[in-house]
C-alpha cells in the first residue's frame, strides 16, 4: 500500500518558505526593501502596508528610498516606519524618504544571529510537529490493520529522512544568513 506524502511535502515546503520570509525581515547591514515589508501605514484611517502606498527602492549599499504614491502621505510613513522599531533612521525630503541602515557593532550582529538561530529552532519545531502527525498516522493504520508492521516502519523511516532532508535545507539558510550577518 502506497502512502501519500504529498501532503506532508506541502507542509515541509510552506516551513522552509516561512522561515526564508522570517530570515529575509531580520536586518543585516545591507539595504534590503523585504524589511518593510512588516511596516504598516495608517493611510485613510486604515492601517495598510508599505507596499500599497510607496515604491521601495535600494538607493545605495545602506539607504533605501521610498516613494509613496501620494506626497501628502510622506509624515504618515515616516511615523510607520518609525514605531515598526526597526533600528533604521528615517529622513524626509520632497522625493519621499531615505531610510539608512546604520552599521551594525558585533553585540548588534550576536543578537541577530541568536534571533536567526530562534527562528530556525521554530521551524524544526513546526517540521517535528508536522511528522508526530504522520508518524501517529502510521501508528493507527498499523493498529486497525490496514497497513502492515513492514509497511509503516518503512514508512516511518522515509518519513524521517524527508524530515531530514529538510533540516539540512534549514540549517543551510541558517549558515548562510549568519554569513550575511557576521559578513
Amino acid at each position: 500500500m502506497a502512502y501519500d506524502f504529498n501532503p506532508f511535502k506541502k507542509q515541509i515546503a510552506s516551513t522552509e518558505e516561512w522561515l526564508k520570509k522570517e530570515f529575509q525581515q531580520i536586518r543585516t547591514g545591507q539595504a534590503n526593501p523585504s524589511i518593510l515589508d512588516a511596516v504598516k501605514v495608517e493611510v485613510y484611517g486604515a492601517p495598510m502596508g508599505l507596499k500599497e502606498v510607496a515604491s521601495v527602492m535600494i538607493e545605495g549599499a545602506r539607504t533605501l528610498r521610498v516613494a509613496p504614491w501620494d506626497k501628502g502621505q510622506i509624515k504618515e510613513i515616516e511615523k510607520g516606519i518609525t514605531l515598526a522599531n526597526l533600528g533604521l533612521s528615517v529622513v524626509a525630503d520632497d522625493q519621499g524618504l531615505r531610510v539608512s541602515f546604520p552599521e551594525l557593532t558585533s553585540e548588534r550582529r550576536t543578537e541577530i544571529v541568536k534571533m536567526a538561530k530562534e527562528k530556525l529552532e521554530e521551524a524544526k519545531k513546526q517540521l517535528r510537529s508536522h511528522r508526530d502527525v504522520v508518524v501517529k498516522d502510521f501508528d493507527a493504520k498499523e493498529k486497525s490493520g490496514a497497513m502492515g508492521k513492514d509497511d509503516a516502519f518503512r514508512g516511518k523511516k522515509d518519513t524521517q529522512k524527508l524530515v531530514d532532508d529538510c533540516n539540512k535545507k534549514l540549517e543551510g539558510e541558517f549558515t548562510k544568513k549568519e554569513k550575511e550577518i557576521m559578513g
